[in-house]
Formats: C-alpha cells, structure tokens, sequence
C-alpha cells in the first residue's frame, strides 16, 4: 500500500509504519524522515523485513535504501536485527466491549451504557458502575462477529491519529533513586513526623485545633478540637468506640457515642491514619467526647483537568509472564487491536504493577510457574511488550511480584531488568508515582494495602467484588497505606512517600486482579483486573479473578470504556 499523502516528520512515519502494524527503532525513523522520498523508503524498509517481523529497524531501512539505489546515509550505528462520599460508582456504565468491539452487552451481567465522565461524581448519587443500570450509550459492533479484533501485526488500517510530538509526561513522587531509609528508630519518628504535618494541613482548615497537652489542661465542659494520628481504635463494653489520638505532644482519649450519626464510619478508621475531631471534654477533664468528625478527604469541588485534545491512555496491571496461567494469546489480542483503527487515538499505556510471576511469592509457587527463572521471565515480557506498537508510550511501576524490595515504597527496577525491557523505551518508575500525561494526573498504585482494608473492613465498605470501593478510602484518607504494622510492609522513608499530597484525575491500582471501577468526589478510581487466569492459590483463597481486560481512558473527557480479550 504506497502512502497516499507525502510524509513530511517523524511523527508522520510512526503513524504510517504503525498503520501496517509495525513498531520502529528511533534510529529507522530518524533515517525514514530524513529520506528524499519518505512514502517510497518506508515501501522499501518494509519490503526489506522479514515477514515474521513486527519491528523496522535501522538495519532495514539501510537495506530498502540501498537496493532502491538511494544514498546509505550515516553508516555508524547498529545494524543488527531485532526480532521485535462521599462516594459514587460511577456517572453511569462504562461501554463494555469484546476483542474490537464485541456484540453490544458486557459479560457478568453486566450492562453496556454510558461512560464514567468527569462529572457526575456527588456523594451516592449516581447509578452503580457494575452494571445494574444501563447508561445510554452504545458499543461498537464487531465486524467479524466472534469478538476478536480485527487487523494485528503486520495488518493495513488507516493511518492513526497518535502523534508523539503532542505528549507530554511527567512524574513526581517516585522514590527511585531517592531512598534513604536505613531501619534505625530516627527514620519512623521522621515519617510519621511527615506524614501527620503533611494531613493535619489538610483538616486545620476545617477545625482549630489544640494540642493533645493542652487539652489535658482544660476544664470539665470546656469545647476543643484535636487533630492526631490514630494511635489506638477499641470498643467500650457499651459499644461506643475510643479514638486514642496523638499529636507531637501526647496522646488523648476521643469517645465517639454509638448513636452519633458518622459512628458508622468509626468503623472504616484505621491505626496511624490522621483525623480530627471536635467535641467537648468530660466533667473529669479525661476524655474528650466527640461531636465531628473529620477526614483529610477529597474536597467536594474537586474539578479533574482534562487534555486539549482527544487521546486516550489503556490501564492494565498484573501481566504474571511466567505463571502456568498467564493468558499470553488474550495478551497478543490486546497487542494487536492497538493496531486496529479503533485503537488510533490510545497513545499510553499504563501498567500498574507484577509484570512476571515472580519467584517464592507465595507457598509452593513453583509448582505453578512456566518459567522458573527471574530474568527470563522478564525477557519474555519484554518479547510480548514489542507486540504492542512501537509509537505507544509505555509507563510501568512495580507490584509485589516483581524484583524489587517489597517494602512500599517500592524503587523502579534496577538497571539490570531495566536493560532487558529497553526494546520498547517503556518509562519506569516508583511505586507509586504520579505520572502527568498531558495535563491529567494519574495517580498509580499497585494496591498491596487494598488487602489490608478488605479484611478488616464490613464488605459494603471494602470487598474483593468491589475494589474500587477500598480506593475510596485511600483518597479518604489521602493515605495509600494508611496502617503501619500490618500485612502490607512499609519502609521507613524521611519522607512519607505514601501521602496523597495532591488529588489525582484518575486513580489506578491492580494486585487483587479484580475489575472495578467508579468515582469519588469527581475522581475515576479503576482497579484494571489481570491478564492471569485463575491459579490453585488463588482458588485456595477465594480469589476469582477478572482477566484480560483493559479499561481505556478518555483524557479529554476521563469517559471510560472496558475492552475484553478473553
């Protein structure tokens, strides 16, 4: 198929290249671009690739350049080839597809509709995003009819809308190369030090504060308020609930009475979150008894920002290459529907953690694995990353499963694994970060925490089933791992690494291979499933996951879709 307008930069090839399903070395693309006749050399290069090839590389184009009679220019350079609540579900139900586009209704029971929009997020207001009530908008249709997408590797589509001179990505809060815990006691005192001048911030707004000393002082019946870290939560005999609240000062009892109207939400606090509280002290001076009580929240008017123009990002997590049950066909399906026209505008893909199996994870991991070895599981990875096309911007953080410390914060990979997944340039960083594509935040959490909310919180609070419901409470809290102590380990950083300093557009988190998806005060919360099948642990465990999906993201209206590839 020869080029029906001329090309005129980089950018203009990549689309072109992608549009045949093609990814390319930067080095090809210089070289393309700078040809006298773009259209004809990308003819050439790609007549001289293999058939099998999914990757134009330098060595290539040089090839079409040379058999077209043209110049060879720059001859330095590799030639080798690469073989390639305060809550909401939702505004309304995602479209929910299959493949390319699947055959109206999604799976589960759940309902095709409308799209999770930036607005629409007012405390439980809204219909619930798993499928109860339809929104009003409509699938595409799958031309071929059995739900598996059309074009791939190496397929012709039109030309893409992705331009890479239009992106912008940028990142804080990642801890790579910024770590310097050591485990002595001076580094806990400095992260909660942080972590409770940092949220206290958010509530001295909201209440005026006394010290923990101070109130001590006070008379019987006198009013106060108190901003602390969760030092204990216990029940009275009488079923009324005792905050033991510390400050930089001390420690105070709060007693919130069980017929108060938020003790319902006592029951969702956790040890070394940071609240207030407002109330007045009792007769004795030894207790304060509380009449408000407050979290560092999401402020009710949270607006998302939103891009300039329409591109869309594609959130997944939980690859698990090397486990008996990775889905690897479902995953090359994904791949090659970037390749279709309906996958032209996503230009990011975003992967929130556990991209290999790993290795002694969990008791008699072993037994489940394909790939026993670390490092291959990761050149294998990387051998599924290349099917995805070259002009998308990947952004990766580690989970649990990956080779990295499993104390959160948790370090991009070091430059070892770094140097086997150099094939598609992927962007890696901390987990978490916040990564800022073109305006909008993303805020990417692997979710090891989620587990610790799920067991000790009431199942409408926090369940499996519903992921997206514990994320709630994290942005609550403004805290990714509020208790410290408990199953999710935590490193001690000078810094709290985990504060949700500012609120994010989109909230992205896996671990517990679960799709779930909602808002909360205008925040899309999207826990993004697994691309693993269910494994003998799991079912030990009670785990049913909710594989090969991929919820994909409007930036500039954050509507949300769901794509299925099983």
């Amino acid at each position: 198929m020869t080029a029906c307008v001329p090309l005129d930069g980089s950018a203009r090839v990549v689309r072109e290249l992608t549009s045949r399903g093609y990814n390319a070395e930067r080095e090809a693309v210089t070289l393309l671009a700078g040809a006298d006749d773009p259209a004809r050399a990308i003819e050439r290069a790609v007549a001289a690739a293999p058939d099998d090839a999914l990757r134009i590389t330098e060595a290539h184009v040089r090839r079409g350049l040379s058999a077209d009679g043209g110049p060879d220019p720059d001859p330095s350079g590799s030639t080798g080839d690469d073989p390639t609540g305060s809550t909401e579900d939702g505004g309304g139900t995602p479209v929910e597809t299959k493949g390319s586009g699947g055959a109206g209704g999604g799976s589960d029971g759940e309902s095709s509709g409308g799209s999770v929009g930036p607005a629409g997020g007012g405390d439980r207001s809204g219909p619930s995003t798993n499928g109860e009530t339809p929104g009003g908008g409509s699938t595409t249709s799958d031309p071929s009819g059995d739900g598996v997408p059309t074009g791939g590797s190496g397929g012709d589509r039109a030309v893409g809308d992705r331009d890479p001179s239009a992106r912008s990505v940028e990142v804080s809060g990642d801890v790579t190369g910024e770590s310097t815990g050591t485990g002595e006691y001076g580094d806990f005192v400095s992260l909660f030090r942080d972590r409770f001048e940092r949220l206290s911030r958010k509530l001295r707004s909201r209440v005026t504060p006394r010290r923990a000393d101070a109130i001590d002082d006070l008379p019987g019946g006198d009013d106060a308020a108190m901003v602390g870290l969760v030092d204990e939560v216990r029940s009275t005999a009488s079923g009324h609930r005792i905050l033991d609240l510390e400050d930089t000062t001390g420690t105070f009892p709060c007693l919130v009475m069980k017929d108060r109207e938020f003790f319902a939400e006592t029951e969702t606090i956790v040890e070394d979150e940071v609240v207030a509280v407002e109330g007045s002290v009792s007769d004795d001076g030894g207790i304060l008894f509380v009449d408000s009580l407050y979290f560092p929240e999401v402020p009710r008017n949270h607006t998302p920002s939103t891009a300039d123009r329409h591109v869309q990002a594609a959130l997944v997590s939980d690859v698990h290459v090397g486990s008996q049950e990775f889905m690897g066909e479902a995953w090359e399906r994904f791949a090659d529907w970037f390749h279709t026209p309906e996958a032209a505008s996503v230009e990011y893909l975003l992967i929130a953690g556990d991209m290999v199996e790993g290795v002694g994870v969990y008791p008699d991991q072993d037994e489940e694995l394909d790939i026993v070895d670390v490092y291959e599981q990761y050149e294998r990875f990387s051998e599924h990353l290349k099917s995805v096309p070259g002009d998308v911007e990947i952004v990766m953080i580690p989970g649990n499963h990956d080779a990295v410390r499993l104390a959160e914060p948790q370090p991009g990979f070091r430059e070892d694994l770094r140097d086997i997944m150099t094939a598609h340039d992927a962007r890696i960083y901390g987990n978490p970060s916040t990564v800022t594509l073109e305006g909008v935040d993303f805020l990417l959490y692997h979710g090891m925490s989620l587990d610790e909310l799920m067991a000790e919180f009431p199942d409408e609070e926090a369940s499996y089933e519903h992921p997206h419901r514990a994320m709630y409470h994290l942005l609550k809290k403004r805290h990714l791992a509020p208790k410290f102590g408990g199953k999710n380990r935590l490193a001690a950083e000078k810094e709290d690494y985990l504060v949700i300093d500012d609120v994010p557009d989109v909230f992205h988190t896996g671990h517990v291979h679960k799709l779930g998806y909602g808002k909360y005060r205008n925040v899309l919360t999207v826990n993004s499933g697994c691309w693993q099948s269910q494994t003998d642990f799991q079912a030990k465990v009670g785990i049913d996951p909710d594989p090969a999906v991929a919820p994909i993201v409007d930036l500039d209206t954050l509507d949300l879709t769901i794509r299925r590839f099983a």
